[in-house]
């Protein structure tokens, strides 16, 4: 560093200086840097660090790997760690789904006792038509009897709506699940299961019918006017997302049959709720070679790193040596094994970029991956504007939650 930028750490910072703080060290034991310093006053009035919108936009950049119907990755560049995980924990716990919430058991003669067989049945997810799923509303169910100061707010708010805590076509969706398991008969299936058992089969599949139970044995019975929206199109009709998921095991003789009323909440009150298997991000590892990594310490360099981080080119100074180049830092894990050998003393800087976000967004299946995405920006910015988050030092403000819908929105998703 020249010595005039030394001297004077007040100074506005170059452009080397403000890359550099981008970096988090990653050394040998440690990890270094990982306070930002782009807070308005940290260098000095000369260094202007408050929030401006046409800066936000100008550094701001949506790069998207791949988008499949349950799963998407993109790069969120140019924002705040605190943005990034607002739209981590939206994603996780406040877009709303469809879930069992209520199961009434009428019979079950399975090995499964209720409770589990009710909580079973609120995992397995939900979807249907999209334009339903908007028009149903929510219902505001009652806290136990037992709870006495969640009974005493209750009470005080009974009158805001009343009709939300009753169960009606706008606020719940009936599921009936009506399964019973039988020996296999000549004259029904083809096949006398009591025989087969005889002769040795002990496939269960074979022997019996309806021995397994099945999320899509579960069957959807429209309420009032919900059959305007979930019609008997397969697209709009609600099921569970995987037919195949195994609810119980029955035997001869054994039966389960239930009514499950299904509501829109949010994973903040129970996990079923979650629109996703996961959502997570991190950062964009670098990989900064200092000196020339070069013959068979290249290749025992490469090897250090997943296959495709670090590749081998021709040296630059015209020998037959193969020279360290880095390929694709995105494919890195940042193990530190190359910090492990001397041989790579000083050679290497890794460290990760603090405002390259790289996104992984695993959907259960009720809404696509990129739906849930948008989602979550549509839902902070209502957040902002409800909020009335403006002014020149906020992390984010408003404009710059749009800026980035907007961004976001125009992205090519099919890729």
């Amino acid at each position: 560093m020249p010595a005039h930028e030394q001297s004077n750490p007040w100074a506005p910072l170059t452009p080397s200086q403000l890359e550099q703080r981008k970096i988090v060290s990653v050394n040998p034991e440690t990890v270094s840097h990982t306070a930002a310093t782009d807070i308005p006053g940290h260098w000095g009035p000369a260094q202007d660090d408050s929030w401006n919108l046409s800066r936000f936009r100008d550094n701001l950049k949506v790069d998207f790997h791949h988008n499949k119907p349950h799963d998407a990755a993109f790069s969120l560049i140019g924002v705040d760690a605190s943005v990034a995980n607002a739209f981590r924990r939206i994603l996780l716990a406040e877009i709303p789904t469809l879930a069992i919430e209520d199961v009434f058991v009428f019979d079950n003669t399975s090995i499964i006792q209720d409770e589990v067989l009710a909580h079973r049945l609120g995992l397995i997810p939900l979807t249907g038509g999209q334009e339903g799923l908007k028009w149903l509303k929510w219902f505001r169910k009652p806290p136990p009897k037992d709870d006495f100061a969640a009974q005493a707010t209750w009470d005080a708010e009974e009158g805001e709506d009343s009709a939300a805590s009753v169960p009606s076509d706008y606020n719940t969706i009936v599921l009936i699940l009506n399964v019973t398991c039988r020996w296999a008969t000549k004259a029904e299936d083809g096949r006398d299961g009591k025989a087969l058992a005889k002769d040795g089969e002990s496939d269960p599949n074979i022997r019996y019918v309806n021995s397994n139970v099945y999320a899509r044995d579960l069957v959807f019975e429209p309420q009032g006017q919900q059959g305007k929206y979930f019609n008997d199109d397969e697209d709009t009709q609600i099921r569970p997302v995987n037919p195949d998921i195994l609810v119980a095991k029955l035997r001869p003789g054994q039966r389960i049959h239930v009514r499950c009323h299904c509501i829109k909440g949010i994973g903040a009150d129970h996990a079923k709720f979650s629109p996703v298997a996961t959502a997570s991000y991190r950062l964009l590892p670098q990989i900064n070679i200092t000196q020339p990594i070069l013959g068979a310490d290249a290749k025992k360099f490469a090897r250090c790193f997943p296959k495709g981080v670090i590749g081998l080119e021709p040296s630059s100074d015209d020998s037959d040596e193969l020279q360290a180049v880095v390929k694709d830092p995105m494919k890195d894990t940042v193990s530190r094994e190359c910090l492990r050998h001397a041989e790579f003393k000083d050679k290497v800087k890794l460290g990760r970029v603090r405002d390259h976000f790289i996104f992984s967004v695993e959907s259960t299946g009720q809404f696509g991956s990129s739906e849930l995405t948008l989602d979550s920006v549509r839902l902070l910015r209502a957040k902002a504007e409800s909020d009335g988050v403006v002014g020149t030092n906020w992390v984010l403000s408003y404009e710059g939650i749009d800026q980035l819908y907007r961004g976001l929105a125009a992205g090519n998703w099919t890729s």
